[in-house]
C-alpha cells in the first residue's frame, strides 16, 4: 500500500486563491455593468436660494435675523444634499437591479435560444437520420438489384465458360489423338528407317571389313615377299662370300654390301610400314626426312625430323613407326665397316612408302 502524499503549502492555498480571484473579477465586472448602464441624471439645484444683503448700517437683531437664516438655508442644503445623495444611490440600485434583471433574462433567453437551437439540431438529426435510412434503404434495394445482376452474369459466364471447355477439351482430345497417331507413324517409320540403315550399315561395314582384310593380307603378303627377298639376297651373299676365293669373295662382298644395303632400306620402310597409324591429314607428295640412329644389334636407338614435310601430324606418325620397329634381328653379325652407314644416316619417308 503506498503512503498518502500530504500537499504542500503552496498547493494548499492555490484553489482558495484561485477562487478569491475569480470572485474578485466577478465583483468588478458587475460594477463596471453597473456603471456603464447608469443613466445620466440632471444637476441638482438648490432648493433654497438666499440673497445676502449688507446694509451699511445694522442691527442687531437684523444680524442675528440673517444668521439664523443663513443657518437654516445651510441645514437646508444640506438635507437637500442628502435627498439628492439618497435618490441617487437608490437610482444606482435600481439600476443594478435592472442590469440583474436584464442578465437573467439574456440568460434565460440565451438558455431558451440554446435549447431551441438544441431542438432544431435534434430535429435535423432526426430528419437527417430519416433521409439517411431512405437513402440506406434505397442503397440497399440498388445493391441487391445490382447483386442479382452480377449473379446473372456470373451464372451466363459460367455457362459459356463450361460450354467453351467442353469444346476445348474435345479439340484438346482430337488433337492429342492425333498427336498420338503422328508419333506412333513417326515411331514405325523411324524403326523402319533404322532397320534400313542398320541393313545398309551392316552390309556397308561388311564391304569395308573385307577390303580392309584384303588390303591387309595383301599388305602382309608384300612385307612377307620383301622380307623373304631381303633374307634371301642376304644369305645368297653370305654363300658367295664363303663359296670363292679371297679376290673373289672381296669384290662380291663389296658389290653384294651395296644390295645389302638398298635390302636393309627396304626393310626398315617394311618395318615401319607395318606399325604406321596413318594420319588424316597424310596427302600424296608429302615427303618427311628423318635422322635415324641405330645400334650394332639392329635396335633403333633414335629418331628425330630432319626435314619436315611441313604436316606435323605425318612427320610425327613417320616418327613413331620407325621408333616401333624397335630391333633388326637381320642387321645382327653384319661387319662393323658395312653397319657403319647404318650407325646415323637419314631416310625419306611419303605416305605411299608406309602405306605397302
Amino acid at each position: 500500500m503506498q503512503p498518502i502524499r500530504e500537499p504542500s503549502a503552496s498547493e494548499s492555498y492555490f484553489w482558495p486563491s484561485v477562487w478569491a480571484v475569480a470572485l474578485h473579477v466577478l465583483i468588478f465586472g458587475l460594477l463596471f455593468v453597473s456603471f456603464a448602464m447608469t443613466p445620466e441624471l440632471p444637476e441638482s439645484k438648490p432648493i433654497v436660494q438666499a440673497t445676502l444683503y449688507q446694509l451699511k448700517s445694522k442691527s442687531q437683531a437684523t444680524t442675528q435675523t440673517n444668521q439664523k437664516l443663513a443657518g437654516e438655508a445651510k441645514k437646508s442644503a444640506a438635507r437637500q444634499t442628502e435627498v439628492e445623495q439618497m435618490e441617487q444611490k437608490k437610482v444606482e440600485q435600481e439600476a443594478i437591479k435592472a442590469a440583474e434583471q436584464k442578465k437573467g433574462d439574456a440568460a434565460q433567453k440565451a438558455e431558451e435560444q440554446k435549447a431551441e437551437e438544441a431542438k432544431k439540431a435534434d430535429d435535423a438529426k432526426k430528419a437527417d437520420d430519416a433521409k439517411k435510412a431512405e437513402a440506406k434503404k434505397a442503397d440497399d434495394a440498388k445493391k441487391a438489384a445490382e447483386e442479382k445482376q452480377l449473379a446473372d452474369i456470373a451464372k451466363k459466364k459460367a455457362e459459356d465458360d463450361a460450354k467453351k471447355k467442353a469444346e476445348e477439351d474435345a479439340k484438346r482430345a482430337a488433337a492429342e489423338e492425333a498427336k498420338k497417331q503422328a508419333a506412333e507413324d513417326a515411331k514405325k517409320q523411324a524403326a523402319d528407317d533404322a532397320k534400313k540403315k542398320a541393313a545398309e550399315d551392316a552390309k556397308k561395314k561388311a564391304s569395308e571389313d573385307a577390303k580392309k582384310k584384303a588390303a591387309d593380307d595383301a599388305k602382309k603378303k608384300a612385307q612377307d615377299a620383301a622380307r623373304k627377298s631381303a633374307e634371301d639376297k642376304k644369305a645368297q651373299a653370305l654363300a658367295d662370300l664363303l663359296s670363292d676365293k679371297p679376290e673373289r669373295q672381296q669384290a662380291l662382298a663389296d658389290e653384294k654390301g651395296d644390295e645389302v644395303a638398298g635390302s636393309f632400306d627396304d626393310l626398315i620402310r617394311s618395318r615401319a610400314a607395318e606399325g604406321w597409324a596413318r594420319p588424316p591429314s597424310a596427302r600424296k607428295g608429302m615427303t618427311v626426312v628423318l635422322q635415324i640412329g641405330m645400334l650394332p644389334d639392329g635396335t633403333v636407338s633414335s629418331v628425330t625430323v630432319a626435314k619436315s614435310s611441313g604436316d606435323g601430324p605425318f612427320d610425327s606418325s613417320a616418327v613413331a613407326a620407325v621408333k616401333n620397329i624397335g630391333r633388326l634381328t637381320e642387321m645382327q653379325g653384319m661387319k662393323p665397316s658395312d653397319f657403319a652407314p647404318y650407325r646415323s644416316f637419314k631416310m625419306t619417308f611419303t605416305p605411299e612408302d608406309l602405306a605397302l
